[in-house]
């Protein structure tokens, strides 16, 4: 069984959902790769314990504190790739952005590999069911510039701008 609830965000709608009491989604309305919930138990839950959290948790964040993602009971679910990449997205520190070829390094030297594609790793990331608390929208293209997000640009440049990066100048934040 999934349960859902609906949170009214500065950046539009989003869908909240947990399975088994853990988060395993915030989409955006309209965002790419929305779940097919249709081939699951869905149930409106305005009472869930974790959801409301979430909602605290959200509303934290867009007034302008820094919640941590190790607050909220996480359970994205995706391929194994797909969670380790996940997993680094959360230590990205707020404020900050790193680059797509940069995530693809340490995932590489994870795995013991000489490389590893920044597309693959781009398309993980584009993937990514908990959007805004695993932070996706802090990846930037190896210039710096404003790349792919499964909300649109224009959320990722708001909720950059939310955390105090200029999304017209990202290349000295990398971290």
């Amino acid at each position: 069984m999934i349960y859902t609830m609906h949170y009214h965000s500065p950046i539009g709608d989003l869908l909240l959902a947990e399975k088994n009491k853990a988060l395993v989604g915030v989409w955006m309305e309209e965002q790419r790769y929305l779940p097919d919930l249709r081939k699951e138990d869905v149930q409106d839950n305005p009472d869930s314990l974790l959801l409301n959290q979430t909602k605290k948790w959200l509303d934290r964040y867009f007034n302008g504190e820094r919640p941590a993602v190790k607050e909220l009971a996480l359970a994205p679910e995706g391929s194994e790739f797909g969670r380790a990449v996940w997993r680094l997205l959360c230590e990205i520190p707020y404020g900050k952005v790193t680059t797509y070829g940069a995530l693809s390094k340490k995932i590489a030297a994870e795995r013991k590999l000489d490389r590893m594609a920044a597309q693959a790793v781009g398309g993980a990331v584009g993937r990514n069911p908990i959007s805004i608390i695993i932070p996706c929208h802090r990846v930037v293209g190896a210039d710096g510039g404003m790349t792919g997000y499964g909300g649109g640009i224009d959320r990722k440049r708001r909720l950059l701008m939310l955390e105090g990066v200029d999304p017209a100048d990202c290349t000295g934040f990398f971290v």
